[in-house]
């Protein structure tokens, strides 16, 4: 009697090399940004002695244009080929950080040249960020979205994570300044990767059609995020998010590289760590998700950032702290990671296509356009209190998106909602919100 043949297993589908090249592209900018990030409060406070205040004053700058350009960049990125738009930004990008190193040649490097080119440097990011999320949809097909943004997330810790320990080691033996040839690099590999994607075909609702008034489409995507319940629950604790990390955001450098005496490797090993943690908490949000429901992954996420920033507070000079906040780094983006994937996957296949960047840039406005202003205010208190004081702060304001997550409908989704359909299917195309069986929950509580 023959033999039974084994069972196959079925290969999981492909997500496709026009996504391999937008993910190589976007990885390459971020071992960069990376870079950057080791680099540039190494540069302002070791060699041009920046205070507290200066140090959220350039991280504030860095963010400020969020505040002001994110809900016209979102309405940008829907009338315009979001591939052209990935390039042209990665160009200008590279463009402003040689800014750095040429000031530094010339003898002429200081604060104000710092924070001219964080304030350029975050409004080009600001636009490249908002084709480079709305793009995602256009790439895959939308059963495998939630896939595809782990793997971003994955491939984004794995890139910050090794630009960090490069950037540590380029910093150590060039200096900072030299670093940001670098940053530089890393741009234009990213402008090459996503040139070479394939023409995506069709274009999305919204890329061709014919102009409006900007107000008129930023003013849109607001309603859009307004009236449809999970999209409305979901972003509505992110301003409180962003207060939390714009305060310890702004001053966890400086912390470490003056308090903690932690110096260039020290802050490299921790932000390393912590990129390892995005990583892990990237690859592991589809798994999360399948056992836990999007609802409790989103609560837990939220809640474990808050919790993991409390060693910071406790922390003292030496090695034994360093592995401490390095793990405590680890675990803080690690929940970030999974957080952020789910709920941008969540967003993403509620939306309709011609309404992806606008609904994306106003959730990214509530959350980064509060940072420069928090900022400036853990600025303002570390100057008159002291960083740790500041820093207890922001931890503290990061437990109350937990609260505001926790009375919403979000907490209770059990299951992904079902992908928005083409334009013209269904009320939903035109922004309606979801019914409640499609989200696992009702949207109406």
């Amino acid at each position: 009697m023959p033999r039974p043949r084994a069972s196959v297993r079925k290969r999981a589908p492909e997500l496709g090399r026009a996504f391999r090249l937008y993910l190589g592209g976007e990885s390459a900018g971020l071992v960069g940004t990376s870079v950057h990030l080791v680099a540039l409060p190494t540069l302002a406070v070791l060699e041009l002695d920046a205070t507290a205040g200066q140090a959220a004053l350039l991280a504030s700058l860095a963010h400020l244009p969020t505040f002001l350009l994110a809900l016209p960049a979102g309405g940008i990125v829907d009338r315009y080929a979001k591939r052209a738009l990935l390039v042209w930004t990665d160009l200008a990008g590279a463009v402003v950080v040689t800014v750095v190193p040429v000031a530094a040649l010339a003898g002429v490097l200081s604060m104000p040249v710092l924070y001219a080119v964080s304030l350029v440097l975050g409004a080009v990011t600001v636009l490249h960020q908002a084709a480079a999320i709305a793009i995602v949809p256009q790439l895959v097909e939308p059963t495998l979205l939630h896939r595809a943004n782990a793997r971003v997330g994955a491939a984004f810790g794995a890139a910050d994570t090794a630009g960090t320990y490069l950037g540590t080691a380029v910093v150590a033996s060039v200096g900072a300044a030299k670093a940001f040839w670098l940053d530089a690099l890393s741009y234009l590999v990213s402008a090459c990767c996503t040139a070479r994607i394939p023409d995506p075909g069709q274009p999305t609702a919204g890329e061709g059609r014919p102009r409006r008034r900007l107000a008129g489409e930023i003013w849109e995507g607001l309603a859009y995020t307004a009236r449809t319940p999970l999209v409305r629950d979901l972003v509505s604790a992110l301003p409180l998010t962003g207060v939390g990390v714009g305060v310890t955001g702004a001053l966890f450098a400086y912390y470490l590289l003056t308090a903690l005496e932690a110096g260039p490797t020290g802050l490299g090993i921790v932000m390393g760590v912590s990129g390892a943690g995005a990583l892990a908490g990237a690859l592991a949000a589809p798994r999360v998700v399948a056992r836990f429901g999007p609802g409790h992954t989103l609560l837990a996420g939220f809640a474990t950032c808050p919790v993991a920033g409390l060693p910071l507070l406790f922390a003292r000079p030496g090695p034994v702290w360093l592995a401490v906040l390095a793990a405590a780094g680890g675990l803080q983006l690690a929940a970030a990671a999974v957080a952020g994937t789910t709920q941008r996957s969540v967003r993403q296949q509620i939306c309709p296509p011609g309404l992806q960047a606008r609904a994306q840039q106003t959730s990214t406005w509530l959350v980064s356009g509060s940072k420069p202003f928090a900022a400036l205010a853990g600025g303002a208190v570390a100057t008159a209190y002291g960083a740790r004081t500041a820093l207890a702060v922001g931890t503290l304001v990061l437990v109350l998106p937990v609260i505001v997550l926790w009375r919403s409908p979000v907490s209770r989704l059990t299951a992904m909602p079902v992908p928005a359909p083409p334009p013209g299917d269904s009320a939903l195309a035109r922004g309606a919100p979801p019914p409640a069986d499609a989200a696992g929950a009702d949207p109406h509580p």
